[in-house]
């Protein structure tokens, strides 16, 4: 049966100066107007510059320590104009004033990295023995963590004269990965579905509705821009991935792989141990999709089915969502719900408005330690709420761990990172799942369950696979070879042909382009696996709460409040996970095969 839309404009999205001040972020806590931020532009470079004077004196600990606590204060300044100015820009790709700020202030951090790059090759000129005795000193008690990592990393660090060139090169390898997000964000167009004009925000709702025609038609359009500008976006990724693997060999490290994990001691068999278990058990997604398919009652499964609701959506306000966050994340304590809820409604760490030019995706900032920020659009679905909820998993690590640390202490690893935001996810979820079953809310449950589903489709299914297709590019590059459009799309539809299975009808070539969707993931190296190891993390660390609840909330809180002091593996070891076996991942497999046993028990009861 064809569905016929009605003819129409496009539904016009509010600009950025008309929506409500209250689903804004409170970016003034970081600089109270423009003008400020301008001031502190034009300070800067001078506070940068004086750190020159450091330059090879670094040789008492009087001396080291002086100019830590300055590049200190400096890195805290940098950290604050830099996230005021990404801010301004995240919220409205059509401010080119906010994007000349970005750029400006990506511009500043890259003459920090020039001007500190002494710093590394002269105190690995000391003779090691003598900077571990300073280090024993009581005043460099908030120091000792980062100075162990340097040391350890010593066969990396190159002299000084190179090193300042690697600093100077920063901010020029940094350009496509400013190119693709603003092709994506404000160049490609979508056009409509359903008489709506579709949106980096609103995408994901429109493919997940009810009516197949406007998923359809949502999912093509969105995928077809991508494809019609494939070549440069593969230029632009290629580009990238060269650049990584000269920076991997300028530092002596044998693949660019290792050069990304091997700064917090992550071993790289935590990645091709996840994805060898991921293949081993793409029979379970296989059976979800076969599943899927029978409950909306279709002949075949396509792309665009994989999201569409199986249970008439619920609609959820911003404040149903921060109350249902604030319910299942009672056991970790009166404390942590009440910041949690203070930052959510009173303090405006959330910009979840949706406006015109507002870019894709949801992020935590941690705000130069001022307070933390939150990054997404509001669309009042579940997914909506659960967003929030990862998110806010960020931003209670991001205070907990700022607040047991000083500045100097290293800031959590995104390893560490993926594990809060879907620690949260996975508690709440429970929470809901529970509430639904005991009021015999059948339809609820569904709905929570395809939310579960949804994650894990974007965590457990998306992000392997992008973790696979980029070590692939990089084996590629390092073995010398070339990569074009037709060989990134063709890679892509391949691994996503694994997983899958029988039960998706796939469109190989419009398939292929996933990869161009994630510029945000892919441009920072390396780091689409960290969503899977991270949500295997928590569900492992959930499953302690039904054993010994206060046992496992001290476990959990120390995680947090640890920070960066200790290397990812350390940390999780330390909160009784294992992320060098593949338990963690059969297990979190384990939790999808129970949403999928269940959603078959309640096929036909809804």
């Amino acid at each position: 049966m064809t569905t016929v839309h009605s003819a129409g404009p496009p539904r016009s999205l509010p600009t950025r100066a008309d929506v409500p001040r209250e689903q804004t972020w409170d970016i003034e806590a970081l600089f109270a107007t423009p003008e400020a931020w301008e001031a502190e532009a034009e300070a800067l470079p001078g506070a940068i510059d004086a750190l020159a004077a450091y330059a090879g004196g670094l040789t008492s600990p009087e001396a080291l320590l002086a100019y830590l606590q300055a590049a200190d204060n400096v890195e805290l300044r940098l950290a604050r104009f830099f996230s005021y100015a990404s801010m301004s820009a995240s919220v409205d790709g059509h401010d080119a004033v906010a994007a000349a700020r970005r750029d400006r202030a990506s511009s500043i951090a890259a003459r920090y990295g020039s001007v500190s790059a002494f710093f590394r090759p002269e105190l690995l000129a000391q003779d090691e023995g003598t900077v571990n005795e300073w280090l024993q000193r009581p005043d460099f008690a908030d120091q000792r963590v980062r100075l162990q990592r340097i040391l350890r990393n010593r066969p990396h660090v190159r002299s000084a004269e190179v090193e300042e060139l690697l600093g100077a090169v920063a901010s020029p390898f940094a350009s496509e990965r400013g190119i693709h997000p603003a092709l994506a964000n404000m160049d490609l167009r979508f056009g409509t579905a359903g008489g709506v004009k579709v949106t980096q925000g609103n995408v994901d709702s429109l493919v997940s509705g009810p009516d197949r025609e406007v998923r359809r038609e949502a999912w093509e359009n969105y995928v077809d821009a991508h494809l019609a500008a494939r070549h440069s976006q593969a230029a632009m990724y290629v580009t990238n991935v060269r650049q990584s693997v000269f920076l991997a060999r300028a530092r002596h490290y044998p693949d660019a792989i290792t050069a990304s994990l091997a700064p917090d001691r992550i071993p790289t068999e935590v990645v091709t141990t996840l994805l060898s278990t991921y293949r081993a058990n793409t029979p379970i997604w296989h059976r979800y999709w076969r599943v899927r398919r029978d409950w909306l009652g279709l002949k075949e499964l396509r792309e665009y089915d994989v999201k569409a609701s199986l249970v008439p959506p619920r609609k959820v306000e911003y404040a149903q969502a921060v109350d249902w966050i604030a319910a299942g994340m009672a056991p970790l304590g009166e404390e942590y719900v009440r910041d949690l809820r203070f930052g959510l409604t009173e303090d405006r760490w959330t910009d979840y408005a949706e406006n015109d030019g507002k870019r894709q995706g949801a992020y935590s900032n941690g705000g130069g330690r001022v307070k933390p920020f939150i990054f997404m659009t509001w669309n009042g679905t579940l997914g909506s709420y659960s967003t929030l909820a990862h998110e806010i998993g960020h931003s209670m690590h991001s205070l907990l761990s700022m607040r047991e640390h000083p500045y100097s202490v290293p800031r959590y690893t995104l390893f560490h990172a993926e594990v809060a935001s879907n620690f949260n996810q996975a508690m709440v979820r429970k929470h809901l799942l529970e509430q639904a079953r005991a009021a015999g809310d059948t339809q609820l449950e569904v709905a929570i369950i395809e939310e579960a589903l949804g994650n894990f489709h974007r965590y457990f299914f998306i992000m392997p696979t992008l973790a696979a297709f980029e070590l692939e590019c990089y084996r590629r590059i390092e073995a010398g070879g070339t990569l074009s459009a037709p060989d990134l799309n063709e890679l892509t539809a391949d691994l996503l042909s694994q997983g899958y299975g029988d039960g998706v009808t796939m469109d190989r070539e419009r398939s292929g382009i996933l990869w161009a969707q994630f510029s945000t993931h892919l441009y920072a190296n390396f780091y689409a696996y960290q969503y899977a190891t991270g949500i295997s993390a928590a569900h492992q660390l959930l499953e302690q709460f039904g054993q010994d609840e206060a046992a496992a909330r001290e476990n959990y809180l120390r995680f947090l409040k640890s920070g960066g002091s200790l290397d990812p593996i350390d940390a999780l070891k330390q909160a009784g996970v294992d992320m060098l076996s593949p338990e963690p991942v059969e297990a979190t497999f384990r939790t999808l095969a129970g949403y999928v046993d269940r959603l078959e028990e309640l096929l036909g009861k809804v």
